[in-house]
């Protein structure tokens, strides 16, 4: 239903720059980011952010092939680019949780905490920075479900883990 109504309330002309947003969310893009951040603010445990990163995909792949949840049928489809990375051609099964709201999320928290203890910005930069990286982020939930790549529930799922996975490793900073 909610595919349905955001594809039939949202211009076509969105296609394409929501195919451009699932580019971004996918593994090789965040994965870099990710890499860069890391090496940027080199305060950070290495180890911890990306063994928690693995873990995400561990359990997202775990998840799309044990829970039975299919995802949309491609009558949705709504992808506009026809370039796809390899990571996108690998499909276990089912499409619960969505990986690329998993990883945008993920990334989102380690790169909050980044601003947050930079002393580089001022406190209205941070608060800038902060509303484009949320605004990123619920056009990348946004972009999943109107692609008809995903169910409302596969990106909740996906958001859940990716936030909890970048709290848990920031814990251990």
């Amino acid at each position: 239903m909610v595919t349905t109504n955001l594809q039939k309330d949202f211009p076509r002309s969105l296609d394409f720059v929501f195919s451009v947003f699932s580019l971004l969310g996918s593994l090789e893009i965040v994965l870099s980011i990710l890499l860069l951040a890391l090496y940027l603010y080199k305060k950070l445990s290495y180890f911890y952010i990306l063994l928690f990163f693995a873990i995400l995909h561990v359990l997202e792949f775990v998840g799309k092939v044990f829970v039975n949840h299919p995802g949309p049928v491609s009558k949705f489809f709504l992808y506009d680019i026809p370039f796809v990375f390899p990571s996108s051609s690998i499909k276990p099964g089912s499409s619960y949780p969505s990986g690329h709201l998993g990883r945008t999320l993920f990334i989102s928290v380690i790169i909050f905490y980044i601003i947050s203890k930079s002393k580089k910005f001022s406190a209205f930069q941070k608060q800038i920075f902060y509303l484009l990286i949320i605004i990123f982020d619920i056009l990348m939930f946004t972009s999943r479900i109107y692609l008809g790549e995903h169910w409302l529930s596969d990106v909740i799922g996906g958001s859940i883990l990716g936030l909890s996975l970048g709290f848990f490793s920031l814990a251990f900073v």
